[in-house]
């Protein structure tokens, strides 16, 4: 018994597995552009429906039948059948489980109600389906399957079977039908009584359908018993066997083809293309087709990663591009909250934008790698990419970029820093300027008035005093004008972005301190002119005034630093602030001996009243400083004392916790650093470990790898402790060495290393496979090598290799051993690396497909001639292929080709970079 042939769409475990054809089927079965236009027109002139509403009740019987066989032949693979072609795909749930059978692909999920609207839902998904593969739907909507239009299910199902049935049927650039027609009339040429001109009355007698089932399986039938005048013999003959050993269920009724002047073309057609299915075997020429296929394949795919790698290598290229001006903008915002949100963007680049393109460098070095691994297995020419896209290009810039990043961070760490001298000198300005605006204040109408032209001698004496008084004061605050001015010129130095209003500011109180300092003079001069007018003064006056104005100036000058804004990063910077403070601290009982005996002479001035009986109106004439002026500042400055001590504790507190983020920083950063090397050193002992097998290696390093990817959660959470420390305004970090950058630059490299580690043990892999090398002749190699690696370094340099090759049994001279110095070292490094010597030894042990075995291919489908011709290469190759090798291919200038004729010989050898293409 003769097992049945598998079905074109579901192929059983054995047979070719779902998506990938032989070499016949490929043959006959590719489609272009030309075959959808085609079919388009086909069905546009032949099948437009809408004509069809007056369908002939014989054929539409036909068709029920048929076109019901042919569906319950895919459903049946979904352990699934439709009776009523009509009702059975009305809620439209079997009409997309077909197009999933007979697709392969997966639909969108149907809706699993039962209302009408459910129902043309999953319809509709199945129509869209439809026309996602270029069919055109005419006048077939989903309501009309819905409420059970025959006619127009029918026209549905005949759509199906022409895009997943017939369509794809091609033979010598004819498809769909007319490919078809010419694959029938070709299989039933030799056959008496058989003449196919058609897909209808070609039919009636059964002798077509018969001759097709005996021109591919003459153990079925006897063609020579068959009679001509007995039609439903031959018919119900076929579809028998048909049925039983070919698999294909019977679909049409003997008596409904005979007796129907003209039977219907389609339901023809649908059955004849399942023996087209059935019946498209492999012959002689699909094993060198195959090969041709395979080798072509291994070119195109080869080219295919080529332009990948160009591509990833152009988009990396172009990012890194963009990259380099935004991290060398070194621009400066004017504000704190503009360069934080720099620094923030500078964060999310390092977080979220620079990851993948570390991942992409990584892949695209693999993917070189593994490409020229192919390009040597397969005896390819090695490949170079296109100028600026090596992978050490690619490094290179990488390295720039690296750099740029590096000098980008610390920029925004000094901006940052300078903004926030610059808010601090800034408040720290208002604050002077403001204290010397309310001093000054009223001072020029003061100075201006002439009050001695009516005073009396005493008042004209105090008058002097008091201008005595207001000079010194006037010379204390000297100091204070310096240091606004002082101020001022920092902030424009430091490119403060206010510096306008700074400088205005500034230029207002210059001017009026130099116009304070003329009415001063001026004043002056006016009180000396009547000074010896009046010889009078009180002497207790003039000695508190004096004594009280330089205690004033020393309590402002305490509240003005018990007030000071200050700013540290360290808590020996808060250590000696508190010294500095508790230093003044120790001066307030000098203070307070002093403001006693200030008071004491105010005292003293009351007592003298009350003894000699004078009468005092209450106010010094020579300052308008009071004794509850004293009092109250000193009790100001008491105060303030204690709010100092609170600030200057919870600076205290606030760089104690810095100090502890440091640590925490810190521990981290020396854990995670000595296991980034460590690991990094295991990754390059197990890289050139000879114990075990390349999948034991390969074990380990996924393992390793496992490992390293387990460990990002503490790389994650010193990214948050730093993340923290910057949030603090934390700068640097005397308890360890190790850096945010070192330690990412580290586990960068660390992933870079075990995925190139993992990718040339691939490659070992690949070629031990490729050449059918022995695991013991690859542990020979390596054992050979880690000799001869005296440096450890993983490279050997000429004369070690040499060596190396002569413990092997090389009997070298100096030509020969150059000879193999340029396969070894084709980039005069002067080292070999383990891959190349890998290759070498392979090369030397192993067998691979050749040009010669090309040529042979070639020479089977040219029929043993020395040329081919673009109708044979058509014939035997799929499309695509078969129009790459007429490209590329030259004309055969032999005197035994026709025009026209092609040389697959100098083909061959170019395609093993023998010759050029």
């Amino acid at each position: 018994m003769v097992s049945a042939a598998p079905n074109y769409l579901s192929p059983p475990e054995s047979e070719t597995p779902r998506g990938t054809m032989t070499a016949v089927e490929t043959q006959v079965s590719y489609s272009n552009s030309y075959t959808i236009q085609h079919e388009e027109a086909y069905m546009t002139q032949e099948d437009d429906w809408d004509r069809d509403l007056l369908l002939d009740p014989a054929w539409e019987k036909q068709q029920r039948k048929t076109f019901t066989a042919w569906c319950n032949s895919h459903l049946r693979k979904a352990g699934t059948q439709i009776e009523n072609i009509e009702e059975d795909f009305r809620n439209g749930l079997k009409l997309m489980l077909l197009l999933e059978v007979i697709s392969g692909e997966r639909l969108p999920k149907p809706d699993k109600g039962k209302m009408r609207f459910h129902k043309i839902a999953n319809v509709n998904k199945a129509l869209d389906f439809i026309c996602s593969k270029g069919v055109k739907l005419v006048s077939i909507g989903a309501e009309e399957i819905v409420d059970g239009n025959g006619k127009m299910t029918l026209g549905m199902i005949w759509t199906i079977i022409l895009r997943f049935a017939i369509q794809d049927i091609s033979v010598e650039e004819t498809s769909a039908k007319e490919g078809l027609l010419l694959w029938c009339q070709r299989k039933t040429a030799p056959y008496r009584n058989v003449n196919v001109q058609n897909f209808h009355i070609s039919w009636k007698d059964g002798l077509a359908l018969c001759a097709l089932i005996h021109r591919h399986r003459p153990d079925l039938i006897d063609y020579s018993k068959l009679r001509k005048d007995d039609p439903i013999g031959n018919l119900n003959t076929a579809f028998e066997v048909a049925e039983k050993f070919l698999d294909i269920p019977k679909m049409l009724d003997a008596e409904d083809i005979v007796n129907t002047p003209k039977p219907d073309e389609k339901a023809i057609m649908t059955y004849v293309s399942c023996f087209y299915h059935a019946f498209a075997g492999a012959e002689q020429a699909e094993t060198a087709a195959n090969r041709i296929c395979k080798v072509l394949a291994v070119n195109q795919e080869n080219e295919k990663l080529m332009e990948e790698y160009e591509k990833l290598a152009s988009e990396l290229l172009e990012w890194i591009r963009r990259t380099i001006p935004w991290l060398e903008n070194r621009v400066a915002e004017q504000t704190m909250r503009a360069m934080q949100q720099k620094l923030e963007d500078f964060r999310d680049y390092r977080r979220i934008h620079k990851p993948p393109r570390v991942q992409e460098k990584c892949q695209l070095e693999i993917n070189f790698n593994t490409l020229q691994t192919k390009l040597r297995l397969s005896n390819r020419p090695a490949f170079m990419p296109s100028e600026g896209k090596m992978v050490s290009d690619i490094a290179n810039a990488w390295k720039g970029l690296e750099g740029v990043e590096k000098g980008y961070e610390e920029w925004l760490l000094t901006e940052i820093r300078r903004l926030e001298r610059l808010d601090h000198l800034a408040e720290k300005f208002k604050q002077k300027c403001s204290m010397h605006e309310s001093w000054t204040g009223g001072k020029e109408e003061l100075l201006s008035q002439k009050d001695y032209e009516s005073a009396s001698l005493m008042e004209i004496r105090a008058l002097m005093r008091k201008h005595e008084a207001f000079e010194s004061d006037l010379a204390a605050h000297q100091d204070r004008v310096e240091q606004i001015a002082a101020i001022a010129q920092e902030l424009n130095e430091l490119d403060y972005h206010d510096a306008a209003t700074v400088n205005a500011r500034c230029q207002g109180i210059c001017d009026q301190w130099d116009n304070l300092g003329t009415l001063t003079q001026k004043r002056r001069d006016s009180l000396e002119r009547v000074e010896k007018l009046w010889e009078t003064i009180d002497q207790l006056y003039l000695e508190f005034a004096k004594r009280a104005a330089p205690f004033n100036n020393w309590m402002d000058g305490a509240m003005e630093d018990l007030q000071d804004m200050f700013i540290v990063h360290s808590i020996e910077e808060i250590q000696s602030l508190i010294t500095a403070h508790d230093q003044f601290k120790a001066t307030l009982p000098e203070a307070d001996k002093e403001r006693m005996a200030t008071m004491g002479i105010h005292n003293e001035i009351l007592k003298i009243a009350q003894t000699y009986g004078i009468k005092l109106s209450g106010i010094n004439p020579y300052t308008n400083l009071s004794p509850q002026d004293i009092s109250t500042k000193w009790d100001t400055v008491k105060h303030l004392v204690p709010l100092r001590d609170q600030m200057l504790q919870e600076e205290v507190a606030r760089q104690q916790a810095n100090e502890r983020l440091r640590r925490q920083f810190a521990a981290q950063a020396n854990i995670i650093g000595p296991w980034i090397q460590t690991k990094m050193e295991e990754i390059g002992h197990v890289s050139v470990d000879i114990a075990g097998s390349l999948e034991e290696q390969m074990n380990s390093l996924k393992q390793y790898e496992h490992n390293i990817i387990n460990y990002k959660s503490n790389m994650d959470k010193l990214e948050g402790d730093h993340q923290l420390s910057q949030e603090s305004l934390i700068f640097d970090n005397k308890h360890t060495n190790y850096t945010m950058e070192h330690v990412r630059v580290g586990w960068e490299q660390l992933l870079t290393t075990i995925a190139r580690t993992i990718n040339e043990v691939e490659n070992q892999i690949l070629t031990r496979d490729a050449k059918g090398i022995s695991q013991e002749q690859l542990n020979e190699f390596r054992a050979s090598f880690n000799h001869f690696d005296r440096k450890r370094n993983g490279m050997m340099d000429p004369d070690d290799f040499r060596a190396c090759l002569i413990s092997m049994g090389y009997d070298l001279g100096e030509v020969e051993f150059a000879r193999i110095m340029t396969l070894v070292d084709p980039n005069n490094t002067g080292v070999v690396t383990f891959q190349a010597f890998i290759d070498f030894m392979t090369r030397e042990t192993a067998e691979t497909d050749t040009a010669e075995q090309v040529m042979a291919s070639f020479k089977i489908l040219a029929s043993d001639k020395n040329y081919i011709t673009m109708d044979e290469l058509r014939r035997e190759l799929p499309p695509e292929q078969a129009e790459y090798c007429i490209s590329r291919m030259t004309r055969y200038i032999g005197a035994d080709g026709p025009s026209g004729a092609l040389d697959y010989i100098s083909f061959s050898s170019a395609l093993y970079g023998e010759s050029d293409l």
